[in-house]
């Protein structure tokens, strides 16, 4: 699992588990781009990495904007010369009930979530070299629901495993390029920390390890999906949720 002189660029990766996840690849020696659009969290992060001996480097990117997510790849390109791995982590919630939910607030959900994801995948899909890998952060919202009313974003969580699976046929044959998902439960974010008070304890019941999970553990998830340890897995979405979609 090593990730010596790859280039790996993390979207979301300024804070919560986007940040862990650049933090890990970093510490399995990887030279470690993170996207995100809240750009005054970039040196910190950025000198994080460095402080693991990894090379950092941070790109204020908004993936909701193709020319932004161009611009963002072109930077990796010209520092480092390649991508080896995306990690496709920047994401948005609401929870808002369906009669209410206005079109922007529905389109905006879908425009990082979903598109994100895609003008992601496609910039450094036509520069990718075979071996490469792609982990899209699904949801398990995706295939069951939790209560809250979020049709926007188990709508695009639901499209990230369809995403996965067709880039995956697409792309794992002719240019050897793995695209999988992971689907996690119940971890402490920013997006979690606007959930009602008390939610995520009351939702406890529906998980069998009886706990929420650590930024950690799906980062490590992450990095196994993307090493050449998962070399024949492609098109899967992978659940981290401590057993939350048996019960």
């Amino acid at each position: 699992m090593s990730f010596a002189e790859k280039v790996v660029v993390v979207t979301g990766a300024a804070a919560g588990i986007g940040r862990a996840t650049a933090l890990r690849f970093a510490r399995e020696g990887a030279r470690v781009a993170g996207f995100d659009v809240e750009a005054a969290k970039g040196p910190g992060l950025v000198e994080e990495i460095r402080a693991s001996g990894a090379e950092g480097a941070f790109e204020a990117v908004n993936v909701a904007e193709p020319a932004s997510v161009e611009a963002g790849v072109a930077a990796v390109l010209e520092r480092w010369g390649k991508v080896d791995v995306l990690v496709n982590n920047a994401g948005l919630g609401t929870a808002v009930p369906a009669t209410r939910e206005t079109p922007e607030q529905f389109r905006q959900v879908i425009d990082v979530n979903l598109n994100g994801s895609y003008w992601m995948a496609q910039a450094c899909g036509r520069v990718m070299q075979p071996g490469s890998s792609i982990v899209n952060i699904g949801s398990v919202l995706g295939s069951t629901t939790a209560g809250l009313p979020q049709a926007a974003y188990a709508s695009s969580k639901a499209a990230i495993i369809g995403l996965t699976r067709d880039l995956a046929v697409q792309w794992t044959g002719r240019k050897g390029i793995r695209v999988n998902a992971l689907a996690p439960g119940f971890f402490p974010s920013e997006m979690t920390e606007q959930y009602p008070e008390g939610y995520l304890d009351m939702m406890g019941f529906r998980i069998p390890s009886g706990r929420k999970g650590e930024p950690a553990e799906l980062a490590a998830t992450v990095v196994f999906l993307a090493s050449d340890a998962a070399g024949y897995v492609t098109g899967q979405t992978l659940p981290v949720d401590g057993g939350m979609t048996i019960t």
